[in-house]
C-alpha cells in the first residue's frame, strides 16, 4: 500500500472538514518546530493516535520511507559531529559531542513528526477536497486565479503517490536486471532517476491530454463544506498545543 495515497475509511481524520484540517496541520507543524520537549512529546502522542486510527501497516510504511530515514540519520550524524561541546565518543578522528547528539536527536524528532503529519493528511484527504479548500482560501484575494492554483495543488497531491509507485516499479525492474551489481551509488541514483522522470513526464502528458479532451476549464461549481463540533474541538486542541509551544 502506498504511504501517500488516500484511503477511504471512517477514521477520525477522514471525517474532519478539510479547511479545519489544513489549519490543524499548520498549527501542529509550527508547534513542532517551535516547541520543546513537552510539546514534542504531546505532538508525538497525537500523531501516534492519528496513525492508529488510520490503521497503518508498519512494514510497508517503513519500507517506503527508507530514503527519509536515511536523511534523518545524516542530519543526526552531521549535527553530532559539527556542534562543539563535551566529547562523548571518537571514531577515526571524528568526534561526537553531547550537545550535538541532543540537537541532532531533537531535529530528527521534529522532522519525523512533521513527515508523519503530512502522511496522515494525504492518507485522510482526497485531492479534490484539497482543491476545494485551497480555492476557498484564495477566493477573497483579488487578482489570484484561485481555481487554477487549486488545481495545481490537487494535481501535485495526486501525483505524489503515483511517483512513489513508479519509483518502486522502476527499482524492482532494475533489481530483476541485477542492478545490485552496480556498487557506485551515484550511477545507481542516475539509473533510477532517468526512467522515473521519463515515466512521470509521460503520465503528466497523458493527464494533460485527457483534461483537454474533456474540455476542462476553471469555470466550475464551487465546493460546499460542512463542519461539525469535532472540527472545532480539533482546532481548539491544535491552538492549545501551538500556544503551549511558545510558553513551554
Amino acid at each position: 500500500m502506498n504511504a501517500f495515497a488516500y484511503v477511504a475509511s471512517d477514521a477520525f481524520p477522514n471525517g474532519l472538514d478539510v479547511r479545519y484540517k489544513l489549519f490543524c496541520m499548520s498549527f501542529m507543524g509550527i508547534a513542532t518546530l517551535q516547541g520543546g520537549l513537552l510539546v514534542l512529546a504531546l505532538n508525538s502522542a497525537i500523531v501516534l493516535g492519528l496513525t492508529a486510527s488510520l490503521k497503518f501497516k508498519p512494514l510497508p510504511f517503513l519500507t517506503q520511507l527508507k530514503p527519509f530515514f536515511l536523511l534523518l540519520t545524516l542530519v543526526f550524524v552531521s549535527q553530532s559531529i559539527t556542534t562543539p561541546g563535551q566529547t562523548v565518543m571518537e571514531v577515526w578522528g571524528i568526534t561526537a559531542t553531547r550537545p550535538g547528539i541532543i540537537a541532532g536527536a531533537f531535529i530528527s524528532w521534529r522532522f519525523l513528526i512533521v513527515m508523519i503529519l503530512g502522511i496522515v493528511f494525504s492518507k485522510s484527504t482526497k485531492p479534490s477536497q484539497v482543491k476545494g479548500a485551497v480555492q476557498w482560501f484564495l477566493k477573497p484575494i483579488p487578482l489570484v486565479p484561485q481555481a487554477r492554483v487549486a488545481v495545481m495543488v490537487s494535481l501535485f497531491l495526486r501525483f505524489l503517490p503515483l511517483i512513489v509507485k513508479q519509483a518502486s516499479e522502476v527499482s524492482q525492474a532494475q533489481q530483476a536486471r541485477c542492478s545490485a551489481l552496480q556498487k557506485n551509488p551515484f550511477k545507481r541514483t542516475i539509473n533510477l532517476s532517468i526512467p522515473l522522470l521519463k515515466k512521470t513526464f509521460q503520465s503528466a502528458d497523458q493527464l494533460a491530454i485527457a483534461m483537454a479532451a474533456r474540455c476542462y476549464n476553471d469555470d466550475r461549481t464551487d465546493p460546499v463544506f460542512f463542519s461539525s463540533s469535532y472540527d472545532t474541538k480539533a482546532l481548539g486542541v491544535c491552538l492549545f498545543v501551538l500556544g503551549l509551544s511558545f510558553l513551554a
